[in-house]
């Protein structure tokens, strides 16, 4: 990604997820029941419920109620089924989208969605119309700061695919889902603690937005991050809204 904007782009969405804290548990719940279902409650087996319950514990979200979730997604305890479904479309200028929903009414999300995009300046596209611009990828990124020759000495040992200094002074380390786990660690263990660590959807090339097309392919992702059944909101735009 572009480095000139990586770190307010980050910084704006950790303040958007700040506001909308009381949201964050409705989310990281459908996480852990949607893990739980597909890979069984047992989080030492389960990659995929390790992360939501890790993702559940920085939300100070209490060890009962991860516990009641899991129970509830693994038939112990009556609970409501979730399905995942990805939309994906086409922003400001043409950059790509990803939206990645869990919900109990498929009908109302894609109206929902649809409506979003059209209103904001976008357009739903049909599946397999953007993906193809993402890596799915663990991704580890530092503050600037933090000596790069250090975090690549641990990052690479432990299993990391690459490690990229950006124009801001941030450190992103890019890791196989599979080793993310082994990656986050060895760097916290070596002292580095992460603004960002999360299996995710990276861009693979990004477009550069500013000034009024910024603000606009911005308001789209708020929009969008603002609905009840979105998850996650993956895009290759690098905005500078100034």
């Amino acid at each position: 990604m572009a480095g000139h904007s990586k770190w307010a782009n980050i910084q704006h969405r950790k303040g958007r997820q700040d506001e909308k804290r009381q949201r964050v548990w409705t989310r990281v719940v459908r996480e852990i029941m949607v893990a739980a279902r597909t890979g069984g409650g047992d989080a030492a087996a389960n990659p995929r419920l390790r992360l939501a319950i890790d993702k559940a514990k920085a939300a100070n979200m209490p060890a009962d109620t991860i516990k009641r979730n899991i129970d509830k997604a693994t038939g112990n305890l009556e609970g409501v089924n979730y399905e995942e479904i990805r939309y994906e479309g086409y922003g400001i200028g043409g950059a790509a989208i990803i939206v990645d929903t869990m919900t109990d009414n498929r009908v109302r999300t894609v109206a929902e969605v649809r409506h979003i995009f059209s209103k904001y300046g976008g357009n739903l596209g049909s599946e397999g119309s953007v993906a193809f611009q993402f890596r799915h990828c663990g991704q580890i990124v530092l503050a600037p700061g933090a000596s790069e020759d250090k975090v690549m000495e641990a990052a690479l040992e432990a299993g990391a695919d690459d490690v990229i200094a950006d124009a801001d002074g941030a450190i992103e380390v890019l890791t196989s889902p599979a080793q993310f786990e082994a990656v986050r660690d060895a760097l916290q263990a070596a002292g580095f603690a992460a603004e960002v660590a999360e299996v995710t959807l990276r861009a693979e090339n990004t477009i550069d937005l500013t000034g009024e097309d910024g603000q606009k392919m911005q308001k789209l992702l708020d929009m969008l991050e603002d609905l009840d059944d979105v998850q996650e909101v993956y895009h290759n735009a690098s905005i500078d809204p100034a």
